[in-house]
């Protein structure tokens, strides 16, 4: 894990496009220090979780999560449920299809807990402040990518221009200004608040507000990472 100093921050933006998605009005927020994971939880961390616990998914009991078209591979999008086929290993993959119960049971098993998301935002930005990316204004500094994003037309087809199809290893690009990987691209990131759309514009400290799926829900894209007041004891 990483240590995340406090400190105070501007969340949320002004920019009419994106206040539709509940981003706004931009308001400054005070948090404490916190530590965040360096990568997101891989399928290699959560293996250990479900050999030493047991732990069945939400996916596994409902039988079923979401899945974009364009993540499939054109083997699995065209078999037959009665062919088997082979999943390459993405043991160093962030892990998928986990609902935000899921995360959660994870986060207490490791003795952390999921981030609000101001912690997310805040740690997302790696110090900087009014930029829009957590390295820059760019999003390709002298042509480098620096997140795996989706490219092309979204979500029927992903070009692949990073050099990666779905998922990214959980450490792949350079990481922002805390250390942190992947924090932008890669995976949506599970937080531990209930989504809303109005805001305070008055300074918060330490706000807890939201999350727009439900928390059964899974998808090919949405994982988690995991946060701490202080550092837990090794698994």
């Amino acid at each position: 894990m990483v240590a995340i100093p406090g400190g105070v921050f501007t969340m949320g933006t002004d920019e009419p496009e994106i206040r539709q998605d509940g981003e706004g009005p931009a308001r400054r927020v005070r948090l404490n220090g916190f530590y965040m994971d360096q990568h997101e939880v891989s399928n290699e961390d959560f293996e250990r979780f479900v050999n030493a616990t047991g732990y069945l998914t939400e996916a596994e009991k409902f039988g079923d999560s979401f899945v974009f078209e364009g993540m499939l591979s054109e083997e699995v999008n065209c078999a037959d449920d009665l062919v088997p086929f082979v999943f390459f290993p993405r043991m160093d993959h962030p892990v998928l299809h986990v609902s935000w119960n899921d995360a959660v049971a994870f986060c207490t098993w490791a003795g952390k807990r999921l981030p609000t998301e101001a912690e997310w935002e805040y740690s997302c930005r790696g110090g900087l402040e009014n930029r829009l990316f957590p390295w820059g204004n760019k999003l390709q500094p002298k042509g480098q990518h620096y997140a795996n994003i989706w490219q092309g037309v979204f979500p029927s087809n992903n070009t692949a221009e990073d050099g990666y199809k779905g998922t990214a290893p959980v450490t792949a690009f350079p990481p922002n200004g805390y250390g942190l990987y992947n924090i932008v691209g890669n995976a949506w990131e599970w937080t531990s608040d209930w989504w809303a759309v109005q805001h305070s514009a008055e300074e918060a400290h330490n706000p807890v507000t939201r999350s727009q799926n439900t928390p059964d829900s899974s998808a090919s894209n949405l994982g988690f990472r995991c946060a701490a007041d202080a550092l837990p004891e090794l698994q």
